[in-house]
């Protein structure tokens, strides 16, 4: 901006982010961004979205993906994977690449000038290939990518802790739409350091939603005797609409209605539900980006593992930052209490992150079994 401070760029609609959604009318219009995604219950064959998870990836390594979306999924010339859309393949490098020319022009608009290099930023496991296909989609859009930087390095920037903390250790987890991230970074004299990386390509917000869909079909075909949500696309896809819906809200209210109204069907369904029903859904999800990062935090030396029973000595305090609009809901926001070494939280939190502190603080095990003194209790569903 005018300072000389960093500034998020307003899209085409005046807003900060971007779905990144892509949709193909029948009359061959192609749309980006939120436009695409407000379609897509009245269209949900013709628009594209989850694509990051198909982005460098052979067809065969993508079949638990090709069942959580409407569009159809095919195998390229040599194997990779791709969607076909009105009869035209695209391979996912061209999606995104129609995601960031949304991007490029709204950049273009709001600085009054041409944008021909950009940096990008990944996933941190992103694999050789993915990262590619993530170069290639840039080249596509007419941009040279500059770079490629992990999305935690990106977002540690963004919050300025190259400056607020050097000398310290921090852990930005990273629960995004379609994939979970963890990375311990050092940050010393303005440069980042990762000490371990670890995530899942199969957990994200996609995932949170799929479970109220899968919910609100079972119910509603139970009611509708004979009704076949699931091979219904457009019934799915206005599910899957209302499901993310009742979740952004349940971020705020103890409950809240998914609801399905569709004249052509004579469908009226309303399905309630509380946010302690909706954590205990969604717990295996979490548990998973808790075991990720019990496992990242060992591989950095700041846990207990296999190979090393006294975690590293470190300075008094690190930080944890939550990154991503799916990390600041309830239930992940909580889940920094199941972590032992995580304290309160200052009272003035971050618009865009919430910061704990850490402490290194290892479990006490007995020195003959190296088991933890006290037994584990069973397995309990409760709220986090």
């Amino acid at each position: 901006d005018g300072s000389g401070q960093p500034a998020v760029i307003p899209n085409q609609e005046g807003g900060r982010t971007t779905p990144s959604v892509v949709g193909f009318t029948k009359n061959g219009e192609r749309l980006a961004g939120n436009v695409a995604k407000r379609q897509a219950v009245t269209n949900p064959e013709n628009t594209v979205y989850s694509i990051k998870r198909f982005m460098g990836r052979r067809f065969n390594e993508v079949t638990e993906e090709m069942k959580l979306v409407p569009y159809k999924s095919v195998s390229g010339e040599n194997g990779d994977a791709r969607v076909e859309v009105q009869g035209k393949k695209y391979s996912p490098p061209e999606i995104s690449a129609m995601i960031l020319t949304k991007l490029k022009e709204a950049a273009e608009a709001y600085l009054g000038e041409k944008v021909t290099k950009a940096v990008i930023t990944v996933p941190a496991y992103f694999n050789d290939a993915q990262r590619q296909a993530t170069k290639d989609a840039g080249r596509i859009a007419g941009l040279e990518v500059l770079r490629i930087i992990n999305e935690p390095t990106a977002a540690a920037l963004a919050y300025g802790l190259d400056k607020k903390d050097s000398g310290k250790v921090i852990a930005v987890y990273d629960l995004g739409g379609g994939t979970f991230d963890i990375s311990i970074l050092r940050i010393q004299a303005g440069t980042f350091r990762v000490l371990a990386v670890n995530g899942d390509t199969h957990l994200g917000g996609d995932d949170l939603d799929q479970t109220l869909v899968e919910l609100a079909a079972r119910k509603l075909e139970e009611r509708a005797k004979g009704l076949q949500v699931r091979c219904d696309p457009r019934l799915l896809a206005i599910l899957r609409d209302s499901a993310e819906r009742a979740k952004i809200e349940l971020s705020t209210a103890e409950k809240a209605t998914l609801r399905v109204d569709d004249e052509k069907r004579l469908i009226c369904f309303a399905l309630p539900i509380t946010r302690a029903d909706y954590e205990a859904m969604i717990l295996p999800f979490v548990e998973r980006s808790l075991d990720r990062t019990r496992r990242a935090l060992a591989d950095a030396g700041l846990a207990p593992s296999a190979r090393r029973r006294r975690p590293r000595r470190l300075p008094r305090h690190h930080r944890l930052h939550l990154a991503a609009s799916r990390s600041r809901r309830p239930a992940p926001k909580r889940l920094r209490r199941r972590l032992r070494r995580l304290q309160r939280p200052p009272r003035s939190v971050h618009r865009r992150a919430s910061r704990i502190f850490l402490r290194p603080i290892p479990r006490a095990r007995s020195r003959q079994s190296g088991q933890p003194r006290h037994p584990a209790q069973p397995p309990q569903v409760r709220r986090f």
